[in-house]
């Protein structure tokens, strides 16, 4: 079994835990924690040993009555990789950390791709992350838009892309984000920081993208034109989508128009949270003009990297290749709504 550590157990790392436990060859050695909270007490009770993560704070928890099973060091010296699943920016503090201890380190998107050997997308290059010692598993966004991209570049070919992405101005958890009451350019710049992101994943793609911020919690929407090689009917499109497992398409006859009836469907359908792991891309939105395809498509910001994640251990080390971890990380988590 791989001994997997989760540095950070907060929106991605506890996500990510839940789907290690998941795995048939994976286990979740412990989970580390800079401070004793709610989702520090929800950890031990489902029984993932928790570590503190800054050392001069392991006494809080034992004031908080939450047992610990060690300093970070440790588990980090014990584990076969490491998932580090903290805020943006302690990840690249962390870096000397796993190398002290030898340890193949996963990142998340809010990271410097120059941090890292290789970013990492599941479906578009999960080859290139074998042996890496440091891997950025990229940011929801880019997640989302790597996913949508590789097949069109597979099949026809792709000239430019252009998206506009409207983002959830915070997580549901995250009370001091905002706008609380107004639509920001985010940035006012062009491009976004996204478009650049892609390019990590493929770096002969032409792309731009613009951002947006809004009061919204629950999902990021973007709208997609992409100028394909060559012409194209919206059916075939449809059909090609159809066959890729994290891309789920919602057919009109379903009257989801919009975040919140997704979210719910997800909640009804019993997904854990509420998650949406894949993309969802509205089927009628999915539409051609000669070469250009336009569709919408909501990013669940809080869930569609986790399968990319737990791909991500098996590509460092060498465990799968890309169909063979894809496959079973699906059928785990249950991907496919």
């Amino acid at each position: 079994m791989i001994q997997v550590a989760i540095n950070g157990y907060g929106t991605i790392g506890k996500r990510v835990a839940d789907a290690v436990r998941a795995q048939p060859d994976m286990e979740v050695l412990g989970v580390a924690k800079t401070r004793p909270n709610f989702e520090a007490e929800t950890a031990i009770e489902k029984g993932f040993p928790l570590y503190a993560a800054i050392e001069e704070r392991e006494h809080l928890f034992g004031e908080a009555g939450l047992d610990i099973a060690g300093s970070v060091d440790e588990l980090v010296a014990d584990a076969d990789v490491v998932v580090d699943a903290t805020p943006s920016g302690i990840g690249a503090e962390n870096k000397s950390l796993y190398e002290e201890y030898e340890t193949p380190a996963l990142y998340q998107g809010g990271e410097d791709a120059d941090l890292v050997d290789v970013s990492f997308n599941a479906r578009s290059n999960f080859e290139e992350a074998a042996a890496a010692d440091h891997v950025r598993v990229v940011s929801c966004n880019t997640t989302g838009l790597s996913r949508v991209i590789a097949p069109l570049r597979e099949e026809y070919g792709v000239e430019k892309v252009r998206a506009t992405l409207v983002r959830r101005g915070g997580d549901p958890g995250q009370t001091s984000r905002g706008p609380i009451n107004d639509i920001l350019p985010n940035p006012v710049t062009i491009p976004s920081h996204h478009g650049p992101d892609v390019e990590t994943i493929f770096d002969d793609l032409d792309i731009d993208t613009l951002g947006m911020k809004v009061p919204a919690t629950l999902m990021h929407m973007h709208s997609l034109n992409v100028t394909l090689e060559e012409e194209v009917d919206a059916a075939d499109v449809r059909e090609l989508f159809a066959d890729e497992s994290r891309l789920f398409l919602i057919p009109e006859h379903m009257a989801i128009d919009g975040s919140g009836k997704l979210k719910e469907y997800a909640l009804d359908a019993g997904r854990p949270r509420g998650d949406v792991w894949e993309n969802a891309i509205w089927e009628e939105s999915i539409s051609t003009v000669g070469r250009d395809l336009y569709l919408f498509q909501g990013i669940h910001q809080e869930s569609d990297v986790v399968p990319e994640n737990v791909d991500a251990i098996r590509a460092v080390l060498g465990e799968a290749d890309a169909e063979e971890s894809i496959e079973t990380t699906d059928e785990t988590l249950g991907i496919g709504l």
